[in-house]
């Protein structure tokens, strides 16, 4: 296994640069009470410097998600009775896969067939560059054999409830207790690239192994992994491999933590204030 210690870097903005040169992305994600997840995801993917972002989101959560972030634009999806992306909503999800350089699927979207329905639709594009996140695990978990079906170049970002629901899904045996073993094993079962979040984040290709070194307890706070989603599928979309993305993403994600823990201090700190310190981190970066 190789140890990863370099974080990659975004190539200098040419000076006759346009928007179109850095990604197009398109973050499906909400659900009735749950606008707040899309709108952090689309707006971390903004300042993660992606080009164009749209948010595909339930009709009836639309116009709150939209009043939340004016840089981004929306797409009305169908819905449920619950208020959640219904399995009609599948076509006009596939259309705007194929005009985006990256996806993310899953923040706040709830549970349901019709979800899993769309996910596995979305999992069989060929060499679609897909982000799945939050529920968009939680269905993963419920689909038989995905593996088997997977045709898209996937980016799996779990928190420990998410991987161990993950691992039960696919594997007989107890997962280990080595949080690195864990990770490296799902991304070898499934041929993705697996983020686990946590104290010191795991990245891996099942080849590669990378363990972050920057965030704080802080970030344990609702809606801090709808922000790193919206990271890791901009730089996704701006040209970057999955692993070198997934490395960037929680780098960046975790320093944009700091300088907001310094801030306002680790226990007021909220998913916001680590979106808006995002441009900071991207500075400190270099």
């Amino acid at each position: 296994m190789n140890t990863v210690e370099t974080v990659p870097k975004l190539e200098p903005r040419a000076t006759d640069a346009h928007k179109g040169d850095f990604g197009k992305v398109c973050i499906i994600a909400g659900s009735r009470g749950m606008s707040g997840a899309a709108a952090l995801a689309g707006r971390a993917a903004l300042r993660a410097g992606a080009g164009l972002v749209r948010v595909a989101t339930p009709k009836s959560v639309l116009p709150i998600v939209a009043s939340i972030e004016p840089s981004f634009t929306t797409i009305a999806l169908p819905e449920d009775s619950s208020g959640r992306i219904s399995a009609k909503a599948i076509n006009t999800i596939l259309e705007a896969a194929t005009q985006n350089d990256a996806v993310a699927f899953g923040p706040g979207t709830g549970i349901s067939g019709a979800l899993r329905s769309v996910l596995e639709a979305l999992l069989g594009q060929e060499q679609l560059q897909l982000v799945v996140d939050a529920d968009g695990l939680n269905n993963l978990a419920g689909m038989k054999s995905w593996p088997d079906k997977l045709k898209a170049k996937l980016i799996l970002t779990p928190h420990p409830g998410e991987m161990k629901r993950l691992w039960a899904s696919l594997f007989r045996e107890q997962p280990p207790t080595d949080r690195r073993e864990r990770a490296v094993r799902l991304a070898q079962q499934t041929g993705t690239v697996v983020v686990l979040k946590g104290a010191g984040t795991v990245v891996t290709d099942g080849e590669r192994i990378y363990v972050n070194k920057t965030g704080n307890p802080g970030m344990a706070t609702a809606g801090s992994g709808d922000v790193l989603t919206g990271v890791i599928t901009a730089l996704t979309g701006q040209g970057l491999s999955d692993f070198d993305a997934a490395v960037l993403g929680v780098y960046i994600h975790g320093s944009a933590g700091d300088i907001a823990a310094e801030r306002t201090g680790q226990t007021s700190l909220i998913a916001t204030d680590i979106a808006q310190a995002l441009s900071d981190a991207f500075m400190r970066s270099g």
